[in-house]
């Protein structure tokens, strides 16, 4: 087979009926954030996991075109600032503990343990909502 003729397949997509390439990659709900079900693919791909989000998103959607504030502003209320300090200071403080536990000579078991906890941590802290 000539090198021109090969197709070499990506994990995150693939053709639809029409031939042409979609992504099947993770997508997540643009309101709270939850792991949208891979559906079919035919038609227009979901961006929210339910009616109530879709309302809330649009809710927003509104609120802002009435204050004037851009679309990707994102507002938070003092109790949602504090609560998201705390999560990077918990982040930064198990980063902290990799680091230590590395040049203290920590096996590497326990090295693993901790880093796959500091990937946990900072995944929660992606979700924001």
């Amino acid at each position: 087979m000539p090198v021109s003729d090969a197709v070499v397949e990506c994990p995150e997509t693939s053709r639809d009926v029409s031939g042409l390439r979609r992504e099947t990659a993770a997508r997540h709900c643009g309101w709270c954030g939850r792991r949208l079900e891979q559906g079919t693919t035919v038609g227009r791909r979901r961006r929210y996991c339910g009616q109530s989000c879709r309302q809330r998103a649009y809710e927003r959607r509104s609120a802002l075109q009435r204050t004037g504030l851009p679309e990707d502003a994102v507002v938070l209320s003092d109790t949602e600032i504090a609560t998201l300090l705390d999560r990077l200071f918990q982040l930064r403080c198990a980063a902290e503990d990799v680091v230590t536990a590395a040049e203290d000579g920590v096996e590497a078991d326990e090295l693993r343990h901790m880093a796959r906890q500091l990937a946990h941590t900072a995944r929660d802290l992606e979700r924001l909502r």
